[in-house]
C-alpha cells in the first residue's frame, strides 16, 4: 500500500518521460517516504515503466537510497583512517550496545536511531568522531556515547 499516493503521483508526473530523471525521481520519493519500499519501487516501475531491475540497481547502488525504516536521529560514525585508528569501532560497539542492536540491525526498534558507518566525515582533526543528524561530536571515547546518546531521547 502506498501511504502518499497522491504526493507520490505529482512526482512522477513531473519527471515522467524526462531523461536521465530516475536519480531526482527517487530522491524526492524518498523524502516524502523516508525510504525506498519495495512496493513503491514497483508502483514507480508500473506508472513510468521504467523496468524493476533498473530502478531496484539505482537504489541500491547509490548509498543515498535507504531501503528500510530509517530512526528519528542518524548516527554515522566515521570509519576513515583517522577515525579508524582512534577507536572509530570501539566507539561503534559502545553505540550499538547502548542501543540494544545486534548483528546486522542497524536501527531500533523504536525507531528512534539508525546506525551508520561512513568512509569519512572531514573531520579529522576530531578523531575518532560521530554526526548525529547535523550535529558532529568528536575527539570521542566509549564512555562518552551514553551522555551523547541521551541528549537525542
Amino acid at each position: 500500500m502506498i501511504k502518499n499516493k497522491n504526493e507520490i503521483d505529482q512526482v512522477i508526473k513531473k519527471f515522467i518521460g524526462k531523461k536521465g530523471s530516475l536519480i531526482p525521481l527517487l530522491q524526492e520519493i524518498q523524502s516524502i517516504e523516508k525510504y525506498l519500499s519495495k512496493p513503491m519501487m514497483r508502483y514507480v516501475s508500473e506508472k513510468t515503466g521504467i523496468k524493476i531491475a533498473q530502478i531496484y540497481g539505482v537504489a541500491t547502488f547509490y548509498t543515498m537510497f535507504r531501503l528500510k525504516p530509517q530512526g528519528k536521529h542518524i548516527i554515522r560514525v566515521c570509519q576513515g583512517t583517522a577515525c579508524h585508528v582512534s577507536g572509530a569501532n570501539q566507539i561503534l560497539s559502545r553505540i550499538k550496545r547502548d542501543l540494544n542492536l545486534e548483528g546486522e540491525n542497524d536501527t531500533t526498534e523504536d525507531k528512534l536511531f539508525t546506525v551508520m558507518e561512513v568512509a569519512c566525515l572531514g573531520c579529522c582533526s576530531l578523531a575518532p568522531v560521530i554526526m548525529i543528524n547535523d550535529d558532529t561530536h568528536g575527539n570521542l571515547k566509549p564512555d562518552n556515547i551514553s551522555k551523547i546518546l541521551k541528549k537525542y531521547n
